[in-house]
């Protein structure tokens, strides 16, 4: 027998005595403290029968399911309609065996006072446990701690308590957890309440201030289910994103931290063939540039493990290189770091580079990535993003690199602007030097980056931070999103999977509303949209789309084997014509921005010059892998 089956069969027991006992007085109220002898001999009849029946209805009213610690008005008022129900039935039974014995057994009296009584005694017993419960329990809840709920009562849950008791100002008033079997037991004092479907009403109930997620273990599909569910409440919610082995053997700290936006996507992180990777880096020079960036600094991060010969950080910004290598000299002592201060606009210092240190396999991840400043800047971004690209490129080829990975984004299709049409220019030659070259070249193609710098994710918390409004450009925006970790495992995979000439792309899984995502932030920092922190639509900045793709309608799409990853089907480019034609923008560089942008159609006809924005709308549509 279980402790659940325990507890409420003690229930039972209890109310069955608290019944009998309700008769019994019934009897001597009615009879002032001096039964007769002819009614005194059906006392026990009257008592079981009552008892017996009344907790039948309380067990399909549900009521042994309730943790009466927390008793409400809900949870009174079906206890009253329980015994009224219970006093009724026993009353036509009684009135029928009275006509069919002709003698009046019960007095009907002795069940109206019963049920006056009896409601009394359970509903005050009820009522005296939640108020023993609250003094009890949260009798040591001092000024300025905030009442938590802790959902997960497994292990991480118990380490969660334990430490929000010791060092924390957060308060465990109660937990929750889907395993009925834990309904009504206690962690270290604090009660479990309910499962998911119930965090709402205990929030309200508890006056819970925040709730802290203990589960490190669920999938992101079910974490989003929770979270979804706990956004409603208005509660500040938090998370335990280690996993209780982590913490046990001392790698990590139980370290509480805020609901992310990547905790939202609702899918679980791509995972990479680890031995695979392993074999075309270890051992290897490779070379990244930009890697002082977002993604340059991660892809320099993972990299580092693979234990290549010989690891080489570009780029531009002395400040963001240093950063990378302290970092990484700390973590990889014997690690053989080059930190490499160059621009890949200037050839001649990147052939230099190339010449003196060989790098056998290349990351390309220097670039301009912000839309609206290379709308105002077009000649900036075709210098960094296509001539930048080029000199790298060449540079792998004619130094013998074994591969070259680009990285590119689902800007780069149906380009809408300046940015995105730059990187289509450097994705299709690649591929035309891919025809001609030793070295295998590939893209790869993914959607916005959480937390990057210059993404929306780091503007929204800090607009919301300083009390709002968080503005939002229009409210049908729609964007893919990846974690930084993905995209970078992404890019890593792709280069073991590369035969050359290949766009690989990740199914990103359904788009995501920006304001959907501005409002998910709020709610989930205990505020509440347009009453604590306002939206303000700005309008779409030039170059913006409303909805982004990742395919080309020519391009199509093929199964690899990972399940996550496609290929684009490779498009026929000469190499010659492509070079040709890059070497055509040079003539435009100089002159006005409409100039520029008309040279960048010619040689990328789908980009969508001064587009129509309230058109794609109604155009739109997405191609599917």
């Amino acid at each position: 027998m279980n402790s659940k089956q325990k507890r409420t069969i003690i229930l039972i027991l209890i109310d069955i005595a608290l019944i009998s006992l309700s008769v019994l007085w019934a009897y001597l109220l009615r009879f002032e403290y001096s039964v007769p002898s002819f009614y005194w001999q059906f006392v026990p009849y009257a008592a079981l029968s009552y008892a017996l029946l009344t907790v039948l209805i309380y067990h399909w009213y549900h009521l042994y399911k309730k943790i009466w610690a927390y008793v409400s008005v809900g949870e009174l008022y079906t206890l009253i309609k329980a015994n009224v129900i219970s006093t009724a039935v026993l009353l036509i039974t009684n009135h029928i065996v009275q006509i069919s014995v002709g003698k009046n057994i019960i007095p009907r009296s002795i069940f109206l006072i019963s049920f006056f009584i009896m409601t009394l005694a359970i509903g005050g017993s009820r009522l005296a446990w939640r108020l023993f419960h609250d003094r009890f329990f949260l009798g040591d809840l001092k000024e300025g701690d905030r009442r938590t709920l802790v959902v997960g009562a497994g292990d991480a849950g118990a380490l969660v308590i334990k430490e929000l008791r010791n060092t924390t100002h957060f308060y465990p008033v109660a937990m929750i957890d889907d395993d009925p079997e834990k309904l009504g037991l206690e962690i270290l004092g604090v009660p479990i309440v309910g499962n998911r479907n119930d965090i709402p009403r205990i929030v309200k109930q508890l006056k819970v201030q925040d709730i802290i997620i203990a589960m490190p273990s669920v999938s992101r599909q079910e974490l989003r289910k929770i979270i979804d569910i706990c956004k409603t409440t208005g509660a500040q919610v938090k998370i335990l994103p280690a996993s209780v082995k982590d913490i046990l053997e001392g790698k990590l700290s139980v370290k509480i931290r805020d609901v992310s936006v990547e905790d939202l996507l609702g899918r679980d992180p791509v995972k990479v063939d680890l031995e695979e990777i392993s074999d075309y880096l270890k051992g290897r020079v490779v070379l990244v540039t930009g890697a002082g960036g977002s993604i340059g600094s991660e892809l320099s991060r993972q990299i580092a493990r693979f234990h290549p010969k010989q690891l080489l950080l570009l780029g531009h910004g002395e400040n963001s290189i240093y950063s990378i290598e302290m970092e990484l000299r700390n973590k990889y002592p014997d690690l053989e770091l080059e930190p490499i201060i160059a621009d890949i606009q200037d050839k001649s210092r990147i052939e230099m580079i190339f010449r003196k240190y060989r790098p056998q396999v290349v990351f390309h991840a220097a670039a301009h990535k912000h839309v609206p400043l290379m709308e105002k800047n077009p000649s900036e971004a075709i210098k960094n993003n296509v001539f930048g690209t080029k000199n790298i490129a060449e540079a792998a080829h004619d130094f013998g690199a074994e591969r070259f990975v680009l990285i590119s984004t689902d800007k780069a299709v149906n380009p809408t602007s300046v940015m995105g049409t730059t990187k289509r220019i450097a994705e299709m030659f690649i591929q035309s030097l891919d025809k001609v070259s030793q070295t295998k070249f590939a893209a790869v193609r993914f959607g916005n980056v959480l937390g990057s710098r210059g993404s929306v994710v780091p503007l929204f918390k800090k607009q919301i931070e300083q009390g709002g409004p968080v503005t939002v450009t229009h409210p049908e925006m729609v964007r893919f999103f990846m974690t930084i970790p993905e995209a970078v495992q992404l890019v890593i995979q792709a280069g073991a999977m590369a035969k050359g000439g290949e766009i690989f792309i990740l199914d990103m899984g359904n788009p995501v509303k920006i304001v959907d995502l501005a409002k998910d932030l709020i709610r989930l920092s205990g505020l509440r949209v347009d009453e604590d922190i306002k939206i303000k639509y700005t309008g779409i900045r030039p170059g913006e789309k409303l909805y982004e793709e990742i395919l080309t309608k020519e391009e199509g799409a093929r199964n690899t084997k990972h399940d996550r990853i496609f290929i684009a089907k490779p498009t026929d480019i000469d190499y010659a014509q492509m070079n040709e034609k890059i070497t055509q923008l040079v003539d435009v560089l100089d002159n006005d921005d409409d100039t520029i942008k008309q040279k960048l159609k010619e040689i990328v006809p789908t980009y969508q010059y001064n587009p129509l924005i309230d058109k794609q709308k109604e155009k739109y549509e997405p191609v599917k892998i």
